[in-house]
């Protein structure tokens, strides 16, 4: 983990709360988290225990009920170039190209304010910079029909890190992915997120993808949503797919897996075989 004394992201005594039929649902309740400038920070646990909630509130999509967020010990009042965001969903505007799809935001800026044309030109030279580090040169001037996922989330990253945003949030980017895929892009955005020097706070339901990916990974459950554990990751960067083989990985991921069936209620698949063995009367 990196220190530093101020933070990139602190997190204290966030909750959130949601009116549902008269009724409050606490979506997340008390948490407290300390994220470091350049750290690799990934979210797990179960549906429902406040994952994307806290992301959206870091992002400043959501209003938190209580507590307190800061970027650079600075408290957030909502969106801001400083934090950049990608979901799921690649969101990208289909009647533009790849290159027009990543130059979109910075074009709203440079029409809204004075710019010169230096940073017209800067803004150009980012954006090429950008479509080289994605690997996306070949695809320029396509349309976002005529590319594949994977391609398709990497103009939806080049995007996000246009204005060079300090931090970078991710919800669950690439769950829509196939193995192959998600492969690549996992060492792809370790491999952004060096040469940026970005702060990254990820949301997933992969374990393994959380292990690999994170210098620390944050354990959260349900019934209120809460972080229940912290769990740093004892592995050298850089990283190379190999280390999901080694017994530290295979290790964490079982705790964190133990973890999330203790939190949930969830029960081994053993515990379920033998219960319902007992109901049926049979043996397993």
């Amino acid at each position: 983990m990196i220190m530093t004394t101020t933070p990139a992201i602190s997190i204290s005594g966030l909750s959130k709360s949601f009116a549902t039929d008269g009724l409050d649902f606490v979506a997340l309740q008390n948490a407290n988290l300390q994220i470091s400038p350049g750290e690799f920070v990934t979210l797990v646990g179960a549906s429902g225990c406040g994952k994307s909630t806290l992301l959206r509130i870091v992002a400043g999509l959501e209003q938190a009920s209580a507590g307190d967020v800061a970027v650079d010990a600075q408290p957030i009042q909502g969106p801001g170039i400083d934090r950049a965001m990608v979901f799921q969903h690649y969101s990208l505007y289909p009647w533009l190209t790849v290159l027009e799809n990543i130059k979109f935001c910075r074009q709203l800026r440079v029409h809204r304010d004075v710019s010169t044309s230096a940073d017209v030109e800067a803004a150009a030279g980012r954006a090429d910079a950008l479509i080289q580090l994605m690997g996306l040169s070949h695809v320029a001037n396509a349309y976002p029909n005529q590319l594949s996922g994977g391609m398709q989330q990497r103009v939806a990253i080049a995007r996000a890190l246009m204005a060079r945003p300090k931090i970078l949030l991710m919800d669950e980017p690439f769950g829509a992915l196939d193995a192959q895929t998600r492969e690549v892009m996992h060492d792809l955005i370790l491999h952004v997120s060096l040469l940026e020097k970005t702060t990254l706070l990820f949301v997933t339901h992969d374990v393994e993808e959380a292990i690999y990916l994170a210098h620390r990974v944050v354990l959260m459950a349900p019934r209120p949503g809460r972080i229940e554990a912290i769990h740093p990751v004892p592995l050298p960067d850089p990283r190379d797919q190999e280390m999901k083989q080694s017994p530290e990985f295979l290790r964490l991921k079982k705790d964190i897996l133990d973890g999330i069936r203790a939190t949930s209620g969830m029960q081994t698949q053993r515990e379920w075989l033998e219960r319902l063995g007992e109901a049926s009367g049979a043996s397993y």
